[in-house]
């Protein structure tokens, strides 16, 4: 493994990684500082809520679903008819 002596110029990865890393130190000792150490949030955390959002998205999909088709369900029977015999008079 290469380490860097203290004749050799750093290089951009390694600067950038470094600036990278002590960020999200900061961010974290901030977050820490603000919620508590007992809430601070976690990636379990973030699935979990990724999870909830995607049920939630799939729930509001089926109900519209079922509205479109209770919709289309109830609609007057002289409209589809008419609607059909202006399809097939434009072929």
């Amino acid at each position: 493994m290469a380490t860097a002596s203290p004749t050799q110029p750093i290089g951009f990865a390694t600067l950038s990684r470094t600036l990278v890393s002590l960020a999200a130190d900061v961010a974290t000792g901030v977050q820490r500082a603000v919620v508590g150490p007992a809430n601070v949030r976690t990636a379990r955390d973030n699935a979990w809520d990724a999870i909830q959002a995607d049920r939630a998205r799939a729930m509001a999909r089926a109900e519209t679903s079922r509205a479109v088709a209770a919709m289309i369900a109830t609609r007057p029977v002289a409209r589809s008819r008419r609607a059909a015999s202006l399809a097939g008079s434009r072929h």
